[in-house]
């Protein structure tokens, strides 16, 4: 999944790239609305996360821009504007979320995949290991009757053991 990420903060935008690209997103990363624009026209994207103020082209410009080209686009503004006005506003210009800095980054991954989920670009992984069906997207574990509900670091922690089968850890 490629996630157009717009901050102009330097190392807020590093930390959250890491950070998604560890839970498996492709990050497409830009430091101002403009940057954000032509990264979205030339490479495909499925969800963008845009701060609103950035220099040359804020976020609710760029968010309408790219509304312009694809209808459907999942957008999720992240930024330090809380005022019930720039939520408002983000929201009826069809935000699929708001959320204001500072922020959880377990909450916002979990927000990523919900908003996906939604738009069906799940991406999905069922991975099977004995009797076991382990869902990422959905943080279970099933097998033998039983169903186990996994916090998302548990998850995690599975997916990268089952990712990693017969190598020393």
């Amino acid at each position: 999944m490629n996630i157009l990420l717009a901050e102009d903060d330097v190392d807020l935008r590093g930390i959250l790239a890491q950070y998604l690209e560890l839970q498996g997103f492709t990050v497409l990363t830009a430091a101002n609305g403009q940057e954000g624009l032509n990264r979205f026209r030339k490479e495909h994207v499925d969800i963008c996360i845009l701060d609103i103020m950035m220099p040359v082209m804020d976020g609710f410009v760029l968010a309408q821009k790219i509304r312009k080209l694809d209808s459907f686009i999942p957008i999720i503004f992240l930024t330090a504007k809380n005022l019930k006005e720039d939520r408002l506003k983000g929201l009826k210009m069809g935000a699929d979320d708001y959320i204001t800095k500072p922020f959880e980054v377990e909450e916002l991954i979990l927000r990523i995949k919900n908003i996906l989920r939604r738009f069906g670009k799940t991406g999905a992984e069922n991975l099977t290991v004995g009797g076991f069906e382990f869902r990422f997207d959905e943080l279970t574990l099933k097998g033998y009757g039983e169903e186990h509900q996994m916090t998302l670091k548990e998850a995690e922690l599975l997916k990268y053991l089952l990712m990693n089968r017969n190598c020393v850890l």
